[in-house]
């Protein structure tokens, strides 16, 4: 199939398709001859674990590993585990982070009046850094 119709079939856009056989995780299956890329089901099959790979916010790399291990037959799961299991602790560092800046966000938001004086603590409090 031509690039159009898998991107369409893995619910990608075109460029991301072929960002991700730039950088290697999938490849095209061969060329037409006016030289336009062509791709089978296999192919799909990979964009579409990569779509869903990205989407829970692993990075090109990781899907790279991950990619590797599912196309690897005698892969041990330990080692799938392991890379979600890093993954969940990045995610879990991030969220904090984000509860922290929405208490303080929060904060500044209710201390602000929002009337029509210059006086603004949400900008005094970002400007002391």
């Amino acid at each position: 199939m031509n690039i159009g119709t898998i991107a369409k079939r893995a619910d990608l856009p075109v460029k991301t398709v072929r960002y991700y056989a730039d950088v290697d995780l999938v490849k095209p299956t061969g060329r037409t001859e006016a030289g336009y890329r062509t791709y089978d089901d296999k192919t799909l099959r990979k964009l579409i674990f990569v779509r869903r790979s990205r989407a829970m916010g692993f990075s090109i790399e990781e899907c790279r590993k991950l990619l590797g291990l599912f196309e690897d037959q005698s892969r041990a799961s330990s080692e799938v585990r392991s890379i979600a299991k890093q993954h969940l602790v990045e995610i879990d560092a991030k969220l904090d982070e984000l509860k922290k800046l929405q208490k303080e966000l929060s904060l500044l938001v209710h201390s602000c009046n929002g009337d029509d004086r210059p006086n603004c603590p949400i900008l005094d409090a970002l400007g002391r850094g």
